[in-house]
């Protein structure tokens, strides 16, 4: 897609020069500022967009038979509840060691 015909870019260039001369030196700042915000903005999220790599999930599908009785799904919901209480408790613990360490009072 071409220019329109006043805005080649000779044209443009002469008259960014003409602006910049006729003006005070402030406005040579906000222009370079006017450039570099911009360019470092643009530059940090594709640099931590390229580093950026989340890491890879596995995710679990438990095919149950459709047979099943309800004591059957009822220790199996047992069975989960006590290894998420488990990891509860696991990760609780954590926190209470953390809290340790830096101090903060919890109840006990």
């Amino acid at each position: 897609m071409p220019l329109p015909r006043p805005a080649s870019p000779r044209v443009l260039l002469a008259d960014l020069r003409a602006v910049l001369a006729a003006r005070g030196p402030h406005r040579l700042i906000a222009a370079l500022l006017a450039i570099i915000i911009p360019a470092a903005i643009f530059t940090v999220v594709f640099l931590q967009d390229s580093t950026y790599r989340p890491q890879e999930e596995t995710v679990t599908v438990h095919m149950w038979s459709a047979n099943r009785t309800d004591a059957e799904i009822e220790a199996d919901q047992k069975k989960a509840q006590a290894e998420a209480d488990e990891r509860a408790k696991q990760r609780q613990h954590q926190f209470r060691k953390l809290a340790d360490k830096l101090g903060i009072k919890y109840d006990r």
